[in-house]
C-alpha cells in the first residue's frame, strides 16, 4: 500500500512539474525587465546626440523609436501603470511637437545634409511614423485627437498620385534592411495602412480620406506577391485592420510561406526571410540563427490575422520567444542585416529595439 501510495505521489509530482513547466513555457518571460530594457534605449536614444533635431526634438527611427511607441503600453498591466510612463510622455509630447510645427520644423534629414535628394523621402517617412504613432495612443484613449488628425492629412498630402508607386509614400531609402531599402517603401505602405486602420472613432471610413485608402489598398494588394517573407508579415497584420485589404488566397499564400521557413527550434531568422540575396556589405555572412525581430513580427502579424492560438507551429513560435529573453536584460536578440557590429556598441543593438518590442506584442497579444 506505502508503495503504491508512494508511486501514485511520484507520479502527480512529475504530472505537476510537466503542467508548470508547460504554463511557464507559455508565460514565463520577465515583463519587467523588458520594460525597463525598452525605457532605457529610449531614453538613450531621445538624449542621443545623432538623433537630435531643430526645435529641441529629435528623430523617430523605426528600429528603437516607433517600436518602443508600438510596445510600451501593453506592458502597462504587468506593471501596474495607469497611464504612460513618464519616458512615453516625453516621447508622445516630442512627436505632438514635430505634428504641429509641420510647416517650420526641419526634416528628419535634408538634401544639403546629405548630397541627395532625401527631403521629400523623410517627409513621407515621418508622416507615417506620426500617423501610427498618435492613432496607436488615440486608440488607447478611445478618441483621435486633433495632432493625431493633423498628422493623417500631412500623410495624405504626400501620398504618389502617379507612375509605379503610386498610392504608396516616399520613403528613407539608406540601401539598409529592414526598413530603409530598396523594397522599404512597401514596408512604409503598410504601416500607413496599419495607422488607418488603428485609428478610432471610426476613421477608416471618413469621406475625405476614400480616394486615398484606394489608392493605398491597390497599391498594397498588387504588390504583396513580389514582396520578401517579413514585408508580407506586415501587410497582413494590416489586412487584419482594414478588412479587404487582400484576398484570402493572398492571406494563405502569406501565412504559408512564413510558416514554411520556421525552423527547427520554433523561430525564425531574419537572413532567410529578409529580400531574397541580401548580404551584408562588410561581406561577412548573415547570423542564420533564429532571432527576436523575425520570431516576433511573424507570431504577431499570425495572431492579429486571426491564425488559430492552439495551432502547434505558433505554440513552438511563442515558446520560443519566452525562452531566449534575456532574463537580466530583458532583451530579445536580433542582429544587423548590414554589417557585423561590435556587439558592446549602442547601434548593435537596434535590431534587438526592434526584436524587444514586437516580441512583447506577439506575448501580449490578446491578453
Amino acid at each position: 500500500m506505502k508503495t503504491r501510495t508512494l508511486a501514485a505521489c511520484v507520479l502527480a509530482a512529475a504530472l505537476f512539474e510537466v503542467s508548470g513547466r508547460a504554463e511557464n513555457d507559455s508565460g514565463a518571460w520577465n515583463k519587467k525587465a523588458a520594460a525597463a530594457y525598452l525605457d532605457g534605449r529610449t531614453t538613450w536614444w531621445m538624449g542621443w546626440k545623432t538623433a537630435a533635431r531643430d526645435h529641441d526634438t529629435f528623430c523617430i527611427s523605426c528600429h528603437t523609436a516607433l517600436p518602443y511607441a508600438l510596445a510600451r503600453p501593453a506592458l502597462r498591466a504587468a506593471l501596474g501603470e495607469l497611464a504612460p510612463s513618464p519616458n512615453e510622455r516625453r516621447f508622445l509630447d516630442n512627436v505632438t511637437k514635430r505634428v504641429r510645427i509641420w510647416n517650420k520644423v526641419e526634416p528628419f534629414y535634408n538634401d544639403k545634409a546629405q548630397g541627395v535628394p532625401k527631403t521629400l523621402e523623410s517627409r513621407g517617412t515621418e508622416s507615417i511614423l506620426n500617423a501610427l504613432i498618435l492613432s496607436k495612443y488615440g486608440a488607447l484613449d478611445g478618441k483621435l485627437s486633433d495632432d493625431a488628425r493633423a498628422a493623417f492629412n500631412n500623410m495624405w498630402a504626400l501620398q504618389q498620385k502617379t507612375g509605379e508607386t503610386k498610392g504608396a509614400f516616399p520613403w528613407l531609402n539608406f540601401k539598409n534592411e529592414p526598413w530603409e531599402a530598396d523594397d522599404s517603401q512597401y514596408f512604409g505602405a503598410t504601416l500607413a495602412a496599419i495607422a488607418v486602420g488603428t485609428a478610432p472613432d471610426n476613421y477608416r471610413s471618413t469621406p475625405a480620406i476614400q480616394d486615398n485608402l484606394k489608392l493605398l489598398r491597390e497599391y498594397l494588394e498588387q504588390g504583396a506577391a513580389a514582396q520578401s517573407t517579413i514585408n508580407r508579415m506586415f501587410v497582413l497584420w494590416a489586412s487584419a485592420k482594414i478588412p479587404g485589404l487582400l484576398q484570402p488566397e493572398q492571406r494563405k499564400s502569406i501565412i504559408d510561406e512564413a510558416l514554411s521557413k520556421q525552423r527547427e527550434d520554433g523561430g525564425w531568422s531574419m537572413s532567410s526571410v529578409v529580400v531574397s540575396g541580401w548580404k551584408r556589405r562588410d561581406g561577412t555572412a548573415l547570423e542564420a540563427k533564429s532571432d527576436g525581430y523575425a520570431t516576433g513580427v511573424i507570431t504577431f502579424a499570425l495572431q492579429q490575422a486571426g491564425f488559430p492560438r492552439d495551432n502547434s507551429q505558433l505554440k513552438r513560435g511563442l515558446s520560443w520567444l519566452v525562452q531566449n529573453q534575456d532574463k537580466t536584460e530583458g532583451f530579445w536578440p536580433a542582429w544587423s542585416l548590414n554589417k557585423q557590429r561590435d556587439p558592446a556598441s549602442d547601434p548593435a543593438r537596434f535590431m534587438s529595439d526592434a526584436a524587444t518590442a514586437y516580441a512583447v506584442l506577439s506575448l501580449t497579444a490578446g491578453k
